[in-house]
């Protein structure tokens, strides 16, 4: 680690957290290049819902690397491309009974947030963006400038212009309709607001501490969207690609998004991907007016087409992310419960966050779970959640085992405080 502290960036987080060189990776386990065994509950932040080196995912890719095929491709026809638009339209939006053009921007979510609010602001002819109190849409400055932490926003060195904050669901406290006062801010004419040209939310908010929208909520903030002529975008980076439960983290309230980001698990191998799906009738650019060099990686669309044909043909995954899902909020809210702190549990389907109440007791906590051979990362407004995201491919005993770990650390994280 010597030689990481001494030629890379200070910039650098995830390699302070997790202070080991990290040699091979299958599954959820990862393996250090002393030897360690650690079971990942990271999952390359959201990047790797089917596990490390998903080796029928590898298949696809090294017959494609043999072939000779197109990998760096711009932005021209290919076979790759063809075929993963032509299987993503069949197997998640025909079955789901939606339909949308598709836009593959540069390789991050950042620049796919970018794209979206370019192509609202083009579409509308307005400026302003409504985005909601700790959410988060990536580093670049337009998506930061829609995005809550203020240490993020800090750090780009400007004014940050453009997003307007509304208090999301919850925000407010429990009896706060929070839908309520947006319709009514943005339709009164002396409400202070400008109207906006997008509607930009998270149906649960990651980075901000798992905070999650109810169906409800949402369908009220889709239609508040359709009534003041701002386009409903739902940024799925994160929550898509079955991390809720099911494909699309919106699923579960019935609705039809205007723009949909995607990226993180897109790939289904950790590859670059993200893109924009499209509602027919906003699909307003003009030829190159968003591009980049990176973006289609076609050996990221090949891993993409064989995660979908694999895992989304029938219903079966997606309930078995239901259970596990189930399994893991079960054994939290006892762990919560049995040390009787006031700790607190919520998410949807495999993301889970545990309210330690204290970043104290939340970077104690998974500090000591590394050292005991567990990957677990933290979020919330002042770090104080400790975010689960283990694979969607987890098998139950080594789940359980990572729970175990995650129990164990709490308690002697809890007794250490006590005794202090």
């Amino acid at each position: 680690m010597q030689a990481v502290e001494a030629l890379e960036s200070n910039v650098r987080s995830y390699s302070r957290s997790f202070p080991a060189i990290f040699s091979r990776a299958r599954g959820s386990i990862m393996l250090t290049d002393g030897g360690r065994t650690v079971i990942d509950f990271l999952s390359g932040a959201g990047t790797l819902n089917y596990g490390h080196n998903n080796h029928q995912i590898k298949a696809a890719l090294t017959e494609y690397l043999a072939s000779d095929a197109v990998v760096h491709g711009l932005d021209l026809a290919t076979p790759a491309k063809l075929e993963f638009m032509e299987t993503f339209r069949s197997v998640i939006l025909r079955e789901r009974d939606l339909q949308y053009r598709f836009q593959f921007t540069g390789p991050t979510g950042s620049n796919a947030i970018e794209a979206a609010l370019k192509l609202a602001r083009k579409i509308t002819g307005r400026k302003n963006v409504i985005s909601f109190t700790r959410g988060y849409h990536g580093m670049s400055l337009g998506a930061i400038a829609a995005s809550g932490n203020r240490s993020y926003r800090t750090a780009s060195g400007i004014s940050l212009t453009g997003a307007t904050f509304m208090p999301y669901d919850g925000y407010l406290g429990p009896t706060v309709d929070t839908a309520e006062y947006l319709q009514k801010i943005l339709v009164d004419e002396s409400g202070g607001i400008d109207s906006p040209a997008a509607i930009l939310v998270e149906t649960v908010q990651g980075e901000g501490g798992i905070n999650v929208a109810t169906r409800q909520w949402l369908q009220s903030i889709q239609a508040i969207a359709k009534q003041v002529g701002a386009l409903f975008i739902v940024d799925d980076i994160q929550m898509g690609c079955g991390r809720t439960g099911d494909f699309f983290s919106f699923e579960f309230a019935a609705l039809a998004p205007d723009v949909i980001v995607l990226s993180k698990s897109l790939s289904g191998y950790g590859l670059p991907l993200s893109m924009l799906l499209i509602k027919e009738g906003f699909d307003a650019w003009q030829p190159g007016e968003h591009t980049g060099t990176f973006r289609g990686n076609n050996l990221a669309l090949v891993s993409a087409a064989a995660a979908i044909n694999l895992y989304w043909r029938d219903r079966s995954f997606a309930q078995g992310i239901h259970r596990m899902g189930e399994l893991m909020r079960r054994r939290l809210e006892t762990i919560a419960s049995e040390q009787g702190n006031s700790f607190a549990v919520r998410g949807r389907g495999m993301v889970l966050g545990f309210d330690c109440q204290t970043a104290e007791i939340a970077e104690a906590t998974t500090r000591k779970a590394f050292d005991k051979g567990l990957m677990i990362e933290r979020c919330g407004p002042a770090h104080e959640i400790v975010k689960f995201l283990p694979a969607l491919t987890i098998d139950v005993e080594t789940l359980n085992h990572g729970l175990q770990i995650f129990e164990e650390s709490l308690a002697e994280t809890l007794k250490q405080i006590r005794v202090n």
